[in-house]
């Protein structure tokens, strides 16, 4: 039996999705070692390499790059180190997983891509959007077989359902400096709708801002330039017409999230909150629950697609650096008209 060569890893900030996610699937894959993390500070890296057995607790972000033995590094910071850290490591010869959302704006991302380009012999790979991976699948099935005909609207909405809270404490994602243009759940959502429909060709977008300032932890308080309500119309390369709304600030909303898409021929509405497929054809009264095959159910395995694509044995799919930016363009677009009033065309580049 040919034995495996082990693959070294080095952590870059342990955030939740890296202590829930990232870290115990890569300790379950075969010849994999986790040797190294650094998080915001040494206490928390100590912490954190107490908690899953890593044997070194680097003082930078630098340091885990820098340390010749690592293979591959997994990037768990917030949006604003995404860049750098990818650049480096991809300087530096090491694969890189990088957490979604991609970067800060599409230059940075753009400039990610470039990096990985450079070096077409290394994996760099985005952690995808894992809210429709269960589903997507059998959506991707059902258009292709027709099940819609023509894709005449798209419906997108995801709120928390809550009233706004202006005594809650700010969080990184409500600070522009660490999270960038992202904001809310758009790019999650979009990226979900990229893999069934395809990408948008322009976009109309007006976005709110209903707290305007809110308290740091620790004291003091800061001006918010990230939105709380976000509506955007896409004109879809597909030729349907989105509506998409993102929104912390619409109390009581319900149902609070979900997707709708209206062809020609059938309608479908995914609720992932409930893990339910519904659609419904011309000629039926209402939409019915659409059951999804066990070969046809997506999971999460981004951690063993990351590894088996730096083995050689397959290619990332989810999500690739090409995708990334893709979204990344579509949040910028958002962005830029909102702030100007303009309809803004995909993509920002040539």
């Amino acid at each position: 039996m040919k034995e495996i060569k082990p693959i070294r890893v080095g952590i870059v900030g342990a955030g939740n999705n890296t202590r829930k996610r990232h870290i115990p699937g890569l300790k379950a894959l075969e010849g994999v070692e986790i040797v190294s993390a650094c998080n915001r500070s040494r206490d928390s890296g100590k912490k954190v390499a107490a908690e899953f057995g890593i044997p070194k607790v680097c003082g930078t972000w630098t340091e885990v790059i820098e340390d010749q033995s690592v293979d591959a590094v997994v990037i768990g910071t917030w949006p604003y180190l995404h860049h750098p850290v990818t650049c480096m490591a991809l300087e530096a010869g090491k694969h890189v997983l990088v957490e979604a959302r991609m970067a800060m704006n599409a230059r940075e991302a753009l400039e990610m891509l470039a990096a990985s380009r450079r070096s077409p012999h290394l994996v760099a790979q985005v952690v995808p959007s894992p809210v429709t991976l269960a589903f997507d699948k059998m959506l991707i099935d059902l258009i292709d077989e027709d099940y819609l005909g023509e894709i005449y609207a798209i419906d997108v909405r995801d709120a928390t359902g809550a009233f706004a809270d202006p005594s809650a404490p700010l969080t990184w994602r409500q600070d522009e400096d660490l999270s960038g243009l992202n904001t809310l759940s758009m790019g999650i959502w979009y990226e979900s709708l990229a893999r069934w429909v395809g990408h948008a060709r322009a976009v109309t977008a007006m976005r709110k801002i209903c707290v305007k300032r809110r308290p740091r932890t620790g004291g003091g308080g800061m001006a918010i330039r990230v939105a709380d309500h976000v509506d955007v119309l896409a004109d879809m390369v597909c030729g349907a017409q989105a509506h998409m709304r993102f929104s912390a600030v619409t109390g009581l909303a319900e149902p609070a999230s979900g997707v709708w898409l209206y062809g020609s021929k059938g309608t479908l509405r995914l609720d992932p909150a409930n893990r339910l497929l519904l659609g419904g054809r011309q000629g039926d009264r209402d939409l019915k629950p659409i059951p999804v095959p066990p070969d046809k159910e997506g999971f999460w395995r981004v951690e063993a697609e990351f590894i088996n694509a730096v083995r050689g044995l397959e290619p990332v799919k989810l999500t690739s650096f090409t995708e990334g930016v893709k979204y990344m363009e579509f949040t910028e677009a958002v962005a830029r008209s909102a702030d100007h009033g303009v309809r803004v065309t995909l993509p920002l580049t040539g």
